[in-house]
């Protein structure tokens, strides 16, 4: 068996808070939610999964109800059975959010940390074969018909950066923001021209990892947030 990205292996790590039901189905929503485990993936056998996230196997087995009931998931019984990922999860949360919690500003600002910082290290630390799955991104975002195709490659892109960066935490802290993002972006259209730049600068940043120009790097992917914040800004008090 093929072993899993960072980016899927942070989804099954150690659950550390105290609210352990709470941030185990936003982890899990999350990562449906991004395509890091896609419609029909099987999760790990609960005794499994209960131990990778470090947690009861009754705290496991509610935070799988939650998302059987919410739609994420599907549970089969018999032989061959197991807990899946649904035909069709739903890919952004119910409610959309509340533009006017100043929470979102300080998610603008934590986001230009972990991309910045990323990318950076990712310009130090990168090798060819963590970079080469990028441009098979940009491609697929070339390509695309419609947003959501857009923006599911736009996220393996970002996280795929985070995992060149060969930090664990960096890719955690990604995940998340990626999470997170989806629900403010849902807000802003997305004219072609628009996205076309944006992946013109998906490209430029492979090209300063290649060359290991980690200043270069991260001032790309500053610019290439403000325009989602200007955006953002514009519809926030």
């Amino acid at each position: 068996m093929q072993a899993p990205s960072p980016a899927v292996a942070a989804v099954f790590e150690p659950v550390q808070t105290a609210t352990t039901l709470e941030e185990t189905v936003e982890r899990l929503g999350t990562a449906i939610r991004l395509g890091l485990l896609g419609p029909g993936d099987r999760l790990p056998p609960e005794r499994e999964l209960a131990e990778q996230l470090g947690i009861a196997r009754s705290t496991l087995r509610q935070a799988l109800n939650s998302l059987t009931e919410s739609g994420h998931l599907i549970a089969q019984r018999g032989r061959g059975g197991g807990t899946f990922v649904s035909a069709a999860p739903p890919l952004a949360e119910s409610k959309r959010v509340q533009l006017s919690d100043g929470h979102w500003r300080e998610l603008l600002d934590y986001r230009i940390a972990i991309e910045v910082g990323a990318a950076v290290l990712a310009a130090e630390r990168a090798r060819p074969e963590d970079l080469a799955p990028l441009y098979g991104h940009v491609e697929t975002m070339r390509a695309a018909a419609g947003f959501s195709a857009y923006r599911r490659a736009d996220v393996f892109f970002h996280l795929g950066v985070a995992e060149a960066s060969r930090s664990t935490r960096l890719v955690s802290a990604m995940t998340e923001v990626q999470g997170k993002m989806s629900e403010l972006i849902a807000h802003i259209a997305h004219p072609a021209p628009v996205l076309a730049r944006s992946n013109e600068q998906h490209v430029a940043l492979i090209a300063a990892l290649e060359r290991r120009e980690g200043w270069t790097a991260g001032r790309i992917v500053r610019e290439h947030l403000e325009g989602t914040e200007q955006v953002l800004a514009g519809l926030m008090p």
